[in-house]
């Protein structure tokens, strides 16, 4: 993950948030890829799942973080 070994929480939210800007790019080339019909839908939905699962994951991060780094949620 982008700035993983970063020391401060302010340069690890940094790149989770560069983090969750490269899952929507991602997001929409799959979605891309699956209209012009290199990938089946069920390998879309497939790989869609595991992509949302990754954002709600990147969210609960980002917000632990904010919580510890800010005193708030």
């Amino acid at each position: 993950m982008e700035g993983f070994k970063r020391t401060s929480g302010k340069e690890n939210l940094h790149f989770l948030n560069m983090s969750d800007g490269s899952l929507e790019e991602t997001k929409y080339h799959l979605l891309l890829a699956r209209d012009l019909g290199y990938i089946e839908e069920n390998e879309f939905k497939f790989v869609e799942e595991l992509s949302d699962e990754v954002g709600r994951l990147l969210c609960g991060y980002q917000k632990a973080l904010k919580s510890k780094e800010y005193g708030r949620i």
